[in-house]
């Protein structure tokens, strides 16, 4: 049992990774990565280029009652590490998985990228100033000014902690009841801490949910 596990772990060796040798099965999955810089540059143009005559305001009474918490900042910027940490290790180990990913990541964001466009959304929630000064407060306004508050609606954060956790949860070597409390509580935090640093609100989350069960369905649950 233990030799079947050392060797379903077995590290993916990328030595011999060429040209040649990057249409063969060991290396196809691969092509996937094209994905990102292709995103890169539509999320570019839709933030920085593309300016729609009218956004639609995202807002909910829940919003109103979500405090404002400079200290979600943390849970915020973990997603980077979430999402490039399974996309490392399922490169190195999981190469199935990482196509799975690949194909949850591609339909979700796709699907948001066709919604900005279609459906311009804002979000006007940011506070003009905030109760305490510290070091996460003092950062937010430039933060605010990098990331703009255009193109909300789904919250592509949420998406990206939702793909993380699936693939996660269908991996092997991440269904102990540690590594699953984990990755939950990972993705619960990041999702919430769009709302607490009124980055988005409790919409995009609601509207990131159906576009990812759809994804998870195609991409997990469907015969391939």
């Amino acid at each position: 049992m233990r030799q079947d596990v050392k060797e379903r772990r077995a590290m993916v060796d990328y030595a011999r990774l060429s040209l040649k040798t990057l249409n063969t099965d060991e290396y196809r999955h691969l092509k996937y990565l094209i994905f990102w810089p292709l995103f890169g540059l539509m999320f570019m143009f839709v933030e920085r280029f593309y300016h729609a005559d009218t956004y639609y305001v995202m807002h909910c009474a829940l919003d109103d009652i979500i405090p404002f918490n400079e200290f979600f900042i943390v849970p915020y910027f973990f997603w980077f590490v979430y999402l490039v940490g399974i996309h490392l290790y399922t490169l190195a180990y999981e190469p199935e998985a990482f196509k799975k990913l690949m194909r949850f990541i591609i339909f979700t964001y796709s699907a948001a990228m066709v919604i900005y466009l279609a459906f311009p959304t804002c979000q006007q929630l940011r506070p003009e100033e905030f109760a305490r000064d510290n070091i996460f407060t003092r950062f937010i306004p430039h933060f605010y000014r990098f990331d703009t508050n255009t193109n909300v609606c789904p919250s592509i954060h949420v998406i990206g902690s939702l793909a993380v956790l699936t693939s996660a949860w269908n991996i092997d070597r991440f269904k102990t009841v540690g590594w699953r409390i984990f990755f939950v509580a990972a993705a619960v935090l990041i999702c919430v801490s769009t709302v607490f640093l009124k980055q988005h609100s409790v919409i995009d989350i609601a509207a990131a949910l159906p576009i990812c069960a759809v994804a998870y369905w195609v991409c997990y649950m469907r015969k391939q």
